[in-house]
């Protein structure tokens, strides 16, 4: 097994899971570092979420150790058909996140190499700046703080001032995030709504969630619109001009997935003119934002720099959820979570 480590997660708290999941004598294992600064590999994974692994450069210190390793373990590090065709022995890729941008998925595919993702490592790690941006912004928590570091004492501010607790607060899918999301806010008292078409209502109801039926109705009823829907071909984009003009004046917007799922020029206006009350975005389409970016002077908006998964927590699950995936691999030869598990004749 060669298990790639970066910035975000180091090789060693892979070696840790697997000692714990699969034993001591599991292995051999072999590890190498990704190259770069966390900066650099941080803007490397921007450019593979828009243009797959081949948008960046081949990973020269991956090529050279992964000739004999049967199991491959990443994070962002990339694994272009270069890389797949270096491995000889490889049976499975595991990557330790839900996106799979950063590999070759047809690529590992046609040589009969399963790519396995892992879920909900960092649902409650997003679901925690979830919530900390909605208060940011209903209760406008940073522009105070900026007033007072800047010398002065406001008081008045353009929002409405409205409690989370006598309010309408709409999901935007209902998947691991969403559902750690309903769970922080179950003793509160709002009414959850959510729009997600492939969760059964069963799901739903264990967490109090009202379902939406259409996602015009979350954007019209809510008094905080969250985004937690993934980014997929039928996604990118899907939140624009119309959802906006249906929301409330007095509403939010927040967003701690993609931000290619929304057309953040349509945000920026609605924003600007006050069409909605504010916003709290993680995600943005250019990171780092430009000096000059419009979006650095708006009063209305929390900004936070694409950190809502990046804890030590997230950290650590996501290295033990490999080793789990290695260890169903290892015991039965077939990982269930492949995301090309019918391509392989698997099921």
């Amino acid at each position: 097994m060669l298990i790639v480590g970066d910035r975000f997660i180091p090789a060693e708290y892979y070696v840790d899971a697997l000692a714990a999941s699969c034993g001591p004598r599991f292995g051999p294992v072999q590890s190498v570092d990704w190259s770069g600064t966390k900066a650099e590999q941080h803007a490397a994974q921007q450019a593979m979420e828009r243009n797959g692994p081949e948008a960046v450069a081949v990973p020269d210190e991956i090529v050279a150790a992964v000739g004999g390793a049967e199991v491959l373990a990443v994070h962002f590090a990339p694994v272009p058909a270069a890389v797949l065709r270096a491995a000889r022995e490889l049976r499975a890729v595991c990557v330790a996140r839900a996106g799979l941008e950063n590999v070759d998925v047809a690529a590992a595919s046609a040589r009969g190499v399963a790519v396995v993702p892992v879920f909900g490592r960092n649902a409650s790690a997003v679901a925690e700046l979830a919530i900390g941006l909605m208060l940011a912004e209903t209760r406008d928590i940073v522009r105070a703080d900026a007033s007072v570091k800047a010398g002065g004492w406001r008081k008045d501010f353009s929002g409405s001032g409205r409690e989370i607790g006598e309010s309408t607060v709409g999901m935007v899918g209902f998947g691991h995030v969403g559902r750690a999301f309903a769970a922080w806010l179950g003793g509160v008292g709002a009414r959850l709504l959510a729009y997600d078409p492939y969760v059964p209502d069963d799901v739903l109801a264990r967490h109090s969630v009202v379902r939406a039926d259409s996602l015009d109705t979350v954007f019209r009823e809510s008094d905080v619109v969250q985004l937690f829907a993934r980014l997929t071909a039928e996604t990118e984009r899907f939140i624009g001009v119309r959802h906006f003009a249906l929301m409330k004046p007095t509403a939010y917007f927040v967003n701690t997935a993609r931000s290619r799922l929304v057309d953040t020029g349509a945000l920026y206006d609605a924003l600007v003119t006050h069409r909605i009350a504010g916003a709290g975005l993680d995600v943005h389409d250019q990171e780092p934002l430009p000096a000059d970016s419009p979006w650095r002077r708006l009063d209305n908006v929390t900004l936070t720099t694409h950190y809502a998964g990046d804890t030590t927590a997230t950290t650590l699950r996501s290295a033990r959820l490999v080793a789990e995936a290695v260890a169903e691999l290892a015991a039965t030869g077939r990982c269930a979570a492949a995301v090309n598990a019918r391509e392989l004749g698997w099921v």
